[in-house]
């Protein structure tokens, strides 16, 4: 099985893959629910840090593409395509995201602080 991480960053689904992933999901949401409890309370890694700027990037980019469409309420075709054009902007993506890395740092280190304010 692949980790949420790997699902959040890979390639396009076809139609049937994103119907089983959504079946795998789930399954599996009792038990995510749970370790993202769990995670909340920990310093995210800088390899989290890296992936949330990525995800950041790729909705910026995919703003673009959508203009004024909301992505969810899209079909799977549409989705499909949007998510190629994305893909082939991998370049933008890494750059976006490298200027986006501090923004993240000083979202997380201020989610710490209300975290670790709210359980003190």
């Amino acid at each position: 099985m692949i980790s949420f991480n790997t699902f959040l960053i890979e390639k396009p689904l076809t139609p049937q893959q994103r119907i089983q992933r959504g079946r795998v999901m789930k399954r599996l949401a009792p038990k995510l629910a749970m370790k993202r409890k769990i995670a909340a309370k920990k310093k995210a890694s800088p390899d989290k840090l890296k992936k949330r700027a990525q995800v950041k990037a790729r909705d910026i980019v995919r703003a673009k593409f959508l203009k004024d469409k909301d992505y969810n309420s899209l079909s799977y075709a549409e989705k499909l395509s949007i998510d190629k054009k994305v893909e082939s902007k991998k370049a933008l993506l890494k750059k976006i995201a490298k200027k986006l890395l501090p923004q993240i740092k000083k979202a997380e280190a201020e989610r710490l602080e209300k975290e670790r304010a709210k359980t003190a």
